[in-house]
């Protein structure tokens, strides 16, 4: 009797190729283009090669009796996830917290296509490893060199239902570069804003806005770690006035205690996750958001951390 196997989910985004190609209809359209600017096609079939290359390798990688599907990052918002499906994702980092808003605790692989490219933080796994990670994430089980690492996510809730997940940061001001309006709750004590908006990261997003606004500011102390079930909130460029303070303009959630926002704006307020604006929630006077850590996380198919050389003679003296 054959295993019933979850279903591979592969994720791509397309590639500059294809985005160059979908841009001008034709090859010759998109060379003529480029070369007019002193450029060429050939670092875009490189890219789209490698793409092509472990995609394929993960293909032939699957069991052939396993379920599978392939689905681009445009189609995200229309499909429908099952509960116990195996989400592979194929491509640079970002498409990673690009589907994590999508899902609910599947497992997640992430395969490097270009490690000259790409950094491979989230998408840290070669694809020549690919039998190897798609059996474990099928059934991930102790005895490998391989875990599954539960990352910490963001919620945003508005009060009526709409909700927001993040796995880097949530965004809650005015979709221009107008002031946000709007009067902040923390622990019941409230202050009216008006500011550029605030930004609500995660362990996972610390490393990037996040941490851009910290370094500028000057905050002192650690943010939060990717596994870590807090998030770090910033006001962006908070303005004192008579009508508007500064006080509150940083801090930590923890699960229990969430960040509440009522907005004053009349138009252009918005809420979205992960940079994606045209995923959004809007936030206009009267409406209210919550922002907390999610229930949700992201499971994250990982090495194990190898122990430190102290760490290993001092097993070694115990035993």
């Amino acid at each position: 009797m054959t295993t019933q196997l979850p279903r591979a989910v592969l994720i791509t985004r397309k590639s500059p190729l294809e985005l160059l190609l979908e841009r001008f209809g034709t090859r010759g359209q998109a060379e003529f283009y480029l070369r007019t600017r002193g450029q060429d096609l050939g670092w875009a079939d490189g890219v789209h090669e490698k793409l092509c290359v472990a995609l394929a390798t993960v293909q032939q990688a699957l069991p052939a009796h396993q379920r599978r599907t392939r689905v681009d990052r445009d189609e995200l918002d229309r499909f429908l996830f099952a509960p116990n499906d195996l989400v592979v994702i194929v491509g640079q980092d970002g498409l990673v917290p690009n589907v994590a808003k999508y899902l609910r605790n599947q497992i997640v692989i992430g395969i490097n296509p270009d490690p000259e490219l790409y950094d491979g933080v989230l998408c840290r796994h070669s694809a020549d490893r690919a039998a190897e990670l798609l059996h474990f994430g099928a059934a991930p089980t102790g005895g490998t060199e391989l875990m599954v690492q539960a990352r910490c996510m963001a919620l945003a809730r508005r009060e009526d239902g709409q909700e927001l997940r993040a796995l880097n940061e949530i965004f809650a001001g005015h979709a221009s570069h107008q002031s946000a309006r709007y009067q902040i709750d923390l622990g019941g004590v409230r202050e009216r804003h008006s500011s550029s908006g605030v930004i609500s990261a995660t362990g996972t997003g610390a490393t990037g806005w996040a941490r851009s606004i910290a370094e500028q500011r000057g905050i002192e102390g650690p943010l939060p770690a990717p596994t870590d079930a807090s998030l770090a909130w910033f006001v962006r460029e908070p303005f004192p006035s008579g009508a508007t303070g500064t006080e509150f303009n940083f801090g930590l959630l923890d699960h229990d205690q969430p960040l509440r926002l009522e907005s004053e704006m009349d138009e252009g307020g918005v809420i979205f996750a992960d940079g994606i604006e045209s995923d959004r929630i809007e936030f206009l006077t009267g409406q209210r958001l919550e922002i907390s850590v999610a229930d949700e996380r992201l499971r994250l198919v990982v090495e194990k951390p190898q122990p430190s050389p102290d760490h290993e003679r001092d097993e070694r003296g115990r035993r």
